[in-house]
């Protein structure tokens, strides 16, 4: 690419929409470059603006765009730089994931691993194996994230590196589905290590919630309590909320029979979650549970 700016470090994935207004702006500015390999790479970052406010169709029809211009100059790309088009792969996959088409986005973001990998471009090569993992299940994504976990470990690139924290969160996820949540809980521990090394405060929460969450499965519910109690103090200091935190609150409460302390967070864990578009179409039930139980209705 030229000397225009590197968009990847204005990527603000908690706002999609004002990262989307940063991202036009440049788009405009980079007009004058003549730089389509460029434009072809932002184009798909702004899709992803997209994707994760679930707008999907809006989402793909600029993927089209993008689609358009890389076979306008597909041979130019291919011999320059492949990282246009396996960036499209990738967020086409991840539109179509998003949607609930894990099909659809299967066989791109394999493409995108092995045009990766052909190119040695470590840090796309990690994000479409750690999207393999996503879409897969079981042993199958298992493969994918330590594929991943591999790949990153042994790139050279920091940027690869930091997938690292993600892929353990995944990798923990996936043993904890399975029931192991002893290993789960092991994963978890490593991914929260790796981010208080880090100057991440969101990501070192999230990191101790599920550590948490774990040992709430292994029936460790004193202990989870306590730390989801100290995640929500440390929330209320910052003047932030987590509707997750309420729930996990309210979990351990109710586990330990406690449940008239429980019932305003579940509350809390309703009004808060209620707002998130996936939770509300992938998991009514549970919802709905949060929903029965903050009533004090049987759950």
């Amino acid at each position: 690419m030229s000397s225009l700016p590197d968009f990847d470090p204005l990527w603000d994935y908690s706002d999609p929409e004002k990262t989307e207004k940063v991202f036009k702006e440049l788009f405009a500015e980079s007009r004058n470059s003549g730089d389509r390999e460029y434009q072809a790479q932002l184009l798909t970052q702004i899709a992803r603006t997209h994707s994760l406010r679930r707008e999907f169709e809006e989402a793909h029809r600029i993927l089209d765009d993008v689609e358009k211009m890389i076979d306008v100059v597909a041979n130019a790309l291919d011999i320059q730089t492949p990282v246009a088009r396996i960036r499209y792969l990738l967020e086409r996959g991840r539109t179509h994931n998003s949607a609930g088409d894990s099909e659809a986005a299967r066989p791109l973001f394999l493409e995108a691993w092995e045009r990766a990998r052909d190119a040695r471009e470590d840090y796309h090569a990690v994000d479409a194996a750690h999207m393999l993992g996503i879409c897969e299940h079981g042993d199958a994504s298992l493969l994918w994230n330590n594929r991943a976990m591999e790949a990153a470990e042994a790139s050279g690139d920091p940027r690869a590196k930091g997938w690292l924290g993600a892929l353990y969160n995944n990798t923990g996820w996936t043993y904890h589905d399975t029931g192991e949540y002893e290993r789960a809980l092991e994963r978890f521990e490593k991914g929260l290590a790796w981010r208080r090394e880090r100057d991440d405060q969101q990501a070192t929460w999230i990191a101790e919630w599920t550590v948490a969450r774990a040992k709430r499965s292994l029936n460790r519910t004193e202990e989870a309590l306590a730390m989801q109690q100290s995640l929500l103090e440390e929330h209320e200091a910052a003047g932030t909320t987590d509707g997750y935190v309420y729930e996990e609150v309210a979990e351990c409460l109710f586990a330990l029979d406690r449940p008239d302390e429980a019932r305003p967070f579940f509350v809390r864990a309703y009004r808060e979650l209620a707002k998130d578009g996936w939770l509300a179409e992938n998991e009514p039930k549970r919802l709905d549970r949060l929903k029965r139980l903050g009533e004090g209705q049987p759950c």
